[in-house]
């Protein structure tokens, strides 16, 4: 019999390794949970930042659908909007608490920390490697679950992780950390226990997040970003849909609608925001020579999504989704201003990225803001480390570089890290990482030239168009509640709840500071951002009490 199991009153069977969330959109299950506001959720980010795929899991609620494997005979149901809490069912550390003192501490399993991971241990650091995700490999390498790899980027990920084993650097997966303070000092949960990590150096690797494209109808079951489509692809071979649209900006939507074809599924088009490359002839020469390989790999994808018959509209928007009877209806913007139509099982959406950099910024790290980008970077000298003693950052949470230039970043880092403890690390020295760096942030530069990284702007956006999809909180509900008063970020969430939810402002925060800034005429800068606070993700209480009594007793 193969392994199932229950979803209201259906029986739901599951490859193995597969989340609950790949399983249930499998299954074509695409609502997971109601909101305090009649509303409906489903998977949206894939990588457990918007916690919006809630479920409730023998009895327990509030598990995020897709950090979570299905395991054979589990009783899942839709979250309704306020969960009685049984305190039978409570998630508990019911294990001993463990304090690990590793030399070396690396939060983060993607590309950026297992090559630091790797340097650190060659070095002789005893080296810990805490990863969110039971699935190595960050968001770049996105390996498969219980599935051969299907092309040179997950082999080369399933390569990174085995050369960092291999290293003698240990890899925790599944492990949440919740806390970030001086010392350095992490505070984490898994397995049933709650972990303290006193590292003699730390290096921060968190990636970073996609940014949604804001419009009436993002929130809808059925509406995900484009990673969570391509993990929901890549890692469990789960379609998101028989029929979808992918919009925004950025190469990652090509490559997504590429795999996705080659899959099976129907993509309809690509909505680029930017104009063609075509019309930028320059910029897209001075990004060939840059990195020629790079260019024809694109091309080659260009190539590909043409002969599969997937259209890429340049110049051109998301309006709104509609929920149909069977599924969505998306309106879309051409160049020419008309409105027309598709109906959909899915709208996959990517405007760019913003860096996972709570960790950093609770640490108190020096953080400048990106006008280009619109998003927090984090200061780092040459080795990678920031302003706080002890603390290194690299890869997308300290600035977007891509996975080429974040595995460069980690080999300096790590190194530098091992160094910092008094590891000897020979004779080697960056000298070459440094240029190799500098020409990945070359083309990195040259590349979003020919696409859209401009933070959507909220005069694009319509009144009734939601900012915080947490609290479920109108443009038209954010400005009503500036209207009397308009100093501060504060005074917006006080009035108005955006921002408190269980995301913590990460969709909505980055407009909220815009709109402040635009009322009070300051720049934004680090303090113009919802502070990141304790616990920087969703735990249970048990787990922060856990924590405490962990430390209680250690000292």
């Amino acid at each position: 019999m193969a392994d199932h199991f229950q979803f209201g009153d259906r029986r739901i069977e599951f490859q193995a390794g597969q989340t609950l969330a790949a399983a249930l959109t499998e299954a074509g299950e695409r609502r997971f949970r109601e909101t305090a506001k009649g509303g409906e959720r489903g998977i949206f980010c894939g990588m457990g930042v918007c916690q919006d795929c809630l479920l409730t899991v023998n009895g327990i609620p509030n598990v995020r659908a897709c950090m979570t494997r299905a395991e054979n005979g589990m009783t899942v149901a839709r979250q309704v909007a306020y969960p009685a809490l049984d305190a039978a069912v409570e998630p508990e550390a019911q294990k001993t608490g463990q304090v690990l003192t590793p030399d070396v501490a690396i939060l983060g399993g993607g590309a950026g920390g297992l090559s630091a991971a790797i340097e650190a241990a060659a070095a002789g650091a005893d080296v810990l490697v805490l990863d969110e995700r039971k699935t190595g490999g960050g968001q770049y390498y996105k390996q498969a679950a219980g599935h051969p790899p299907l092309d040179r980027q997950q082999s080369d990920g399933a390569e990174l992780i085995a050369a960092a084993e291999a290293a003698g650097a240990r890899i925790l997966s599944g492990i949440e950390v919740w806390g970030a303070f001086d010392g350095p000092l992490l505070m984490a949960f898994g397995d049933g226990r709650a972990i303290a990590i006193r590292p003699k150096a730390l290096i921060i690797a968190t990636g970073a997040y996609e940014r949604p494209v804001m419009v009436p109808g993002w929130t809808l079951p059925g509406v995900m970003t484009t990673g969570a489509a391509q993990t929901l692809w890549r890692s469990y071979r789960t379609l998101p849909g028989k029929r979808v649209l992918i919009c925004g900006s950025g190469p990652l939507n090509a490559q997504v609608a590429s795999e996705l074809s080659a899959g099976g599924t129907k993509v309809l088009r690509v909505l680029e925001t930017a104009a063609s490359p075509l019309k930028r002839a320059l910029a897209a020469a001075q990004l060939a020579l840059a990195a020629p390989n790079l260019a024809f790999e694109g091309i080659a994808t260009l190539m590909r999504l043409r002969r599969a018959g997937v259209a890429v509209n340049y110049g051109t928007s998301l309006v709104r989704i509609a929920e149909t009877s069977d599924g969505l209806c998306a309106t879309w913007r051409d160049r020419d201003g008309r409105e027309l139509h598709e109906d959909v099982d899915a709208v996959i959406m990517n405007a760019g990225f913003q860096p996972q950099n709570e960790a950093l910024r609770l640490l108190g790290a020096r953080m400048t803001y990106d006008t280009a980008f619109g998003q927090l970077r984090c200061v780092r000298d040459r080795d990678m480390r920031t302003s706080v003693d002890a603390v290194f950052a690299v890869g997308d949470c300290a600035g977007l570089g891509g996975a080429p230039a974040a595995k460069v970043e980690g080999r300096i880092a790590g190194r530098a890290a091992a160094r910092s403890i008094g590891r000897d690390i020979g004779e080697r020295d960056d000298i070459s990482d440094h240029r190799e760096l500098a020409r990945h942030r070359r083309f990195q530069k040259l590349l979003w030239q020919l696409f859209d990284p401009i933070p959507q702007h909220t005069e694009t956006m319509t009144p009734d168009t939601i900012l915080c999809r947490c609290e479920e909180v109108t443009l038209a509900e954010a400005e009503a509640a500036l209207a009397a008063e308009t100093g501060h970020l504060g005074t917006l969430k006080r009035a108005s709840r955006i921002g408190m939810g269980r995301c913590q402002g990460r969709y909505c925060g980055p407009l909220a500071a815009q709109i402040i800034a635009e009322r009070t005429g300051r720049p934004l800068e680090d303090l113009s951002f919802f502070a990141p606070r304790v616990p920087i993700k969703p735990v249970a209480i048990s787990a922060i009490l856990a924590a405490e009594e962990l430390l209680d007793a250690k000292d």
